[in-house]
Formats: C-alpha cells, structure tokens, sequence
C-alpha cells in the first residue's frame, strides 16, 4: 500500500497534474515496465508496452489496448484573494457541500504549499439562529483561512493556484481511507498489474489521463493517438451498501471484488469484452462483480466513441463515500483489481 499512499497524498486538481504525472512516471521508468514514456499536449502520460510473447516472435500487427486511469482529483483552484487575506475558491470537479464544513486543505503555489482550513462565511454554531443551522451553503460561500497576514497572502498565492483538501492515508478494518481513491487506486492498479505481468502477446497503451473530473477531457485526444483495438477504463465506483441506503441502491458490495461495470452514464460496456473478464476472473479464482452507475461517467466513453468505435470494459473499485476526504476501499476488492487486468492482459 506503499505506492497507493504516496499517489493519494500527491496533490493535482484537472489541468494541474504535474505532480502526480512526476511520481507516477518515477516509478514507472525505475521499474523499467514500459518501453516507451511521453506526455502528450494535454499533459496525459503515455506509456508503451511492447509484446513479450513467451515464445517465437510477435505478431506483426499485435492487438492493442489502452489502459486509461485518471490521475486528477477533484480539488479547487483559487479564484479570489482578499486585502485581508482570506482565499475563496473555484470547484474543479463534483462536491457535496455538506462534506466541506470545517476541512483541512492545502494551497499550492509556487512557493510550497501552505496549510489552511475551509469553512462557509457565517456564524459558529453558538451564535446562530435555528434558522441559519439549517442553512446548506453553496460552494461560493466557503473560504480558506491561512491565518496569515493579509500582504503575505497576496504576495505567495495567485489566482489559478490549486487547493486540495488534506487528509491522512490509513488502515481502518479490513479498509484503507484516503482522500482522493478516486482515482488513485485506477493508477495504482495499473502500476501493479504491469508489474505482475510476464508474458503477452497484445502491445500495452498506459494512459494516466488528464482532467477527468471536468468531463473526460485528457482521455479522448490520448485515444486518437494510441488508436487501440480494445479500451479498459480503470477508475472507481460507488458502494453505497450503508445505513439510509435501499438495497437496490447499493451499486456495489464491498469484499465482492472488483467491478466490471455495466453502464454508466457515459458508457455501455462491451457485453463480450465483459463476459471474457468474467470468465477469466472465475478461472483464475479472482473475485468481481457487476455494477451498474445511474448517474456519472468515466473514461471510458471517450475511448469507445473515439474514430470508429472501440470495445470497451470498464474496471471500478468499489470506493464508500466518494468524493469526500474519507474514501474507503476494501483490501480484497483493491487485491483483486491488478491481479485481473494482468490476468487478461496475459492471455491477449
């Protein structure tokens, strides 16, 4: 969980993700997975794999596939610094206001970052009316206190400048917490599913995509690029199997394993292209499950509808809680992620 930890507390909002692409193509190049590493125009890491056949030569026209993980999270980006120095924030991807209260964030300028908390204008709870507790702020009414000085807030931080919220990596149960699983856990199985792997006769496309979280934005001009035969999304998904939750509603169970999901409201799986996971993941004795999304999109879709269509699976581990700062996953379920993506990879 090492790695997992180190991607989850490495900060990078949609169209600021340097950093992670830094760590990620650290790794990626000091194992020595890849055979070729670029980064494209929108600043998505490309990452080529060549066949390794376990015997005679490889095809002359291998099958391709794209590997797409988003490496954005949703964060903010500094859109107001007052005389006084208090920041108010642009959101770069979806939030539940409710989940923002009281947060620790970190500010990222080009100085360091600087620690902050965030809370909506207004009164503390000892002096609010009946009225005003119930009140459920917008985004606009948040703000960063820094507890700096006015002049020095102006003077270190610029409009543009990211803010994440902060919040440790840790085991709880049979679960890690992290903020931002989603989708570190998509780019951590990757990693490691590359890792495994020994022998394929398939020609691999990592793409660690950019600016997910704003509507898919990175993974479309990576797909023209790699112009693959087949596509797999590897991000998250709900698990909502919670108190206050229908059991219809629960998306998926925690412990099941990973997801191949169905739909979403981007994209409808491949029905073959799923079956063939499935039936691989019973053979190889790997836990998944199916799932369906009512609302919300992944990369995915913008594989499949990229030139002539392509097929397209979607990977998602189950995440409780997601898009808070609290993100929970369960071991077995992250285990069973990279263990099928090599599996399948192994047999193309």
């Amino acid at each position: 969980m090492e790695l997992l930890q180190k991607l989850t507390q490495t900060p990078s909002v949609p169209g600021r993700e340097d950093r992670i692409r830094e760590v990620i193509q650290e790794v990626i190049t000091e194992k020595n997975l890849f055979d070729e590493i670029r980064t494209d125009a929108m600043g998505s890491l490309i990452a080529v794999r060549r066949p390794r056949p376990k015997s005679g030569s490889p095809a002359e026209k291998p099958v391709k596939v794209m590997l797409a993980a988003h490496m954005d999270q949703i964060g903010f980006l500094v859109s107001h610094v007052s005389s006084e120095g208090y920041l108010r924030v642009n959101p770069v991807g979806g939030f539940d206001t409710r989940n923002l209260f009281a947060r620790r964030v970190r500010v990222c300028t080009s100085d360091g970052d600087l620690p902050g908390v965030m809370n909506p204008a207004g009164k503390p709870v000892h002096i609010a009316s009946a009225e005003e507790k119930k009140n459920v702020p917008e985004i606009t009414e948040f703000f960063i206190d820094l507890s700096l000085d006015g002049e020095q807030v102006n003077k270190q931080v610029k409009i543009g400048d990211m803010v994440v919220l902060d919040g440790p990596f840790s085991d709880v149960g049979d679960s890690v917490v992290s903020q931002c699983l989603d989708n570190r856990v998509g780019c951590w199985a990757v990693i490691r599913a590359i890792e495994a792997l020994e022998h394929h006769d398939c020609e691999i496309h990592a793409a660690w995509t950019v600016q997910e979280e704003v509507g898919l934005r990175g993974a479309m001009p990576a797909a023209y690029d790699i112009q693959p035969d087949i596509g797999l999304s590897c991000d998250t998904t709900l698990s909502c199997k919670l108190p206050g939750v229908p059991e219809e509603q629960h998306i998926t169970i925690p412990g099941n394993g990973v997801c191949l999901k169905i739909m979403d409201s981007s994209t409808i799986a491949d029905l073959k292209l799923l079956e063939e996971l499935e039936a691989i993941a019973k053979a190889n004795d790997i836990p998944c499950q199916r799932g369906i999304l009512p609302r919300g999109g992944q990369d995915g879709a913008m594989i499949q509808k990229s030139r002539s269509g392509v097929r397209t699976a979607v990977f998602a581990c189950p995440v409780k809680y997601i898009h808070t700062v609290t993100e929970m996953s369960h071991k077995t379920d992250l285990d069973s992620y990279p263990r099928l993506l090599t599996a399948y990879l192994s047999q193309l």
